[in-house]
């Protein structure tokens, strides 16, 4: 029995599940489906990207969630250095009157170096206020106090009762003077992200990988992270020890690119070895700002994984007009100023912003679209209620405007039809009449024919079965016989005694007599014959 009981739980609880999946969840999706989302929702953005001695800066669109880079500009200033603030802002001006954007949402980059970029745990006990507890915490996880300082955070795993966070932060002393600057062109930024967090959008956008590490590589140093189900896990940066050796000395450059190779692998093998643990082999992906052949080709040698140069990648989502320029600002493809594009306009992107603090709107359950299908449903309904009633109510006043329009022959057929019934009753009072009661005519007419001439009548009644007659006849007693003989009557007979009348000279008499072949008392007909 208990084995049959839990059977029939585990049965009823797949199915609900499967319910769930393939009933209850899309149809949540429909009805909570809202007009501004990203799948059909149209969205510009301009992302400007700090490097020393560069500004680069990407223009993109989407629309019905499909991302597309309209054009790329950068701007070169003193090498080695950042550029100043009103000259970054004069130039990003210069840009955005290009693109013609003015108005567009504006992401500025700042460089990895600029932010303290570190993970912390948490008790899980805090998830509920996660953001005032990391704001508490700020100053001892960077070294910024939260009003010093603009930051983000992500949640990256949850277990054993831990929260395992990436913190993000930059000083705002760095960052502000450039919102300034910007905001004195009119121009306002609406997200403050890192160089690093948007190439590793681009990245996962690119080669649709959640797990891998990713290394911009320069001359004189090199900085990176490792990214785990799309997320910032750890991040690295240093400078190379050797210093580089003029192109002359070929003998020597092998050398010192492979000691460069040397240094890189010895950053990401622990990384590499940690993974490896999880049964996960991530893919390397550089970007190479060192143009050296043979650093090129010592990378894809000596790492034992799938490796990707970058500037190898085609951007696809790129325009034709912007691929094909073969010169000038759009002649190098700005990685950081793309991936901070994508981070704004693509739903998956769940970037970092500094400027928030770590305040994230929860998105509402958008209920729109439920609404307006509900009042579709409640006005359709109204309609199928009313409107055969509607229909009926219009046949109906058109009846009756057809009655209205015939009402005068109506009533000249009904009074017609009354006519009719009155005269179809005469006619059969008539014939009821002839069938049930001879004429007074005809038994008048019989009497005459079977009275001699001796006779003469003072009195005729009759009745519907009888006739009564008195009168003088010479021989009273002789009538009877001719009454009795004739078809039209029978049962003849003295009503009274007859007696003799001297002054008269003739008897008187009363003969009383039924009238032959009549209904009797309302019923049948006598017989014609008799026994």
């Amino acid at each position: 029995m208990n084995i049959a009981i839990k059977k029939l739980t585990s049965i009823t609880s797949d199915s609900v599940v499967k319910l769930k999946d393939t009933i209850w969840r899309p149809l949540w999706k429909i009805l909570t489906f809202s007009p501004a989302n990203d799948t059909i929702s149209a969205k510009k953005n301009l992302s400007a990207s700090i490097e020393k001695g560069t500004l680069s800066v990407a223009f993109g669109s989407r629309f019905l969630s499909r991302i597309k880079l309209k054009g790329v500009r950068e701007y070169s200033f003193e090498e080695g250095k950042y550029p100043q603030p009103e000259v970054l802002a004069s130039s990003l001006a210069l840009a955005i009157n290009d693109f013609r954007a003015a108005g567009t949402d504006l992401s500025l980059n700042i460089p990895k170096a600029w932010a303290i970029i570190k993970t912390a745990d948490f008790p899980v006990t805090v998830k509920e206020n996660l953001v005032d507890a990391v704001s508490y915490e700020l100053d001892r996880l960077t070294p910024f106090s939260p009003e010093d300082a603009f930051y983000d955070f992500k949640i990256l795993r949850e277990s054993e009762g831990k929260l395992t966070i990436l913190v993000t932060a930059a000083k705002a002393d760095l960052v502000k003077p450039y919102i300034e600057a910007l905001r004195e062109k009119d121009i306002t930024v609406n997200r403050i992200t890192v160089n690093l967090s948007g190439i590793g959008t681009l990245c996962r956008y690119i080669d649709k990988e959640t797990d891998f590490i990713f290394i911009e590589i320069s001359s004189k140093g090199y900085e990176g992270a490792l990214f785990l189900d799309s997320f910032i896990n750890n991040a690295f940066a240093d400078s190379f020890s050797t210093p580089p050796i003029p192109p002359l000395l070929r003998g020597g450059e092998g050398e010192v690119e492979k000691s460069k190779v040397d240094t890189l692998m010895s950053e990401i093998d622990p990384f590499i070895a940690a993974l490896k643990k999880q049964n996960k082999l991530p893919k390397i992906i550089v970007l190479l700002k060192d143009k050296s052949p043979t650093l090129r080709e010592l990378l894809k040698l000596q790492i034992n994984l799938p490796v990707r140069i970058l500037d190898e990648t085609d951007i696809k989502f790129m325009s034709r007009s912007t691929r094909t320029e073969p010169s000038g600002p759009q002649a190098k493809i700005p990685f950081a100023a793309i991936g901070g594009v994508l981070e704004s306009l693509w739903s998956k992107a769940n970037g970092l912003d500094l400027l928030k603090k770590g305040r994230h709107e929860i998105p509402r359950t958008p209920m729109v679209f439920t609404v307006i299908l509900m009042l579709s449903i409640i006005a359709m309904w109204i309609l199928y209620m009313i409107a055969p009633l509607k229909i009926e109510g219009k046949r109906l006043n058109e009846i009756d405007r057809q009655i209205m329009l015939r009402k005068e022959d109506v009533r000249k057929v009904e009074t017609l039809k009354k006519e009719i019934d009155t005269l179809n009753d005469e006619i059969s009072t008539i014939n009821n009449f002839k069938q049930n009661k001879p004429t007074a005519l005809n038994i008048l007419k019989e009497l005459t024919a079977i009275l001699p001439k001796t006779t003469w009548l003072t009195r005729v009644r009759i009745t519907e079965s009888t006739v009564d007659i008195e009168g003088y006849s010479s021989s009273a007693s002789l009538l009877l016989p001719k009454l009795e003989a004739s078809t039209s009557f029978k049962k003849a007979e003295f009503s009274s005694p007859t007696f003799r009348d001297a002054r008269m000279n003739a008897d008187r008499f009363n003969i009383k007599m039924e009238i032959e072949g009549v209904k009797k008392n309302g019923g049948e007909r006598l017989k014609n014959e008799k026994e």
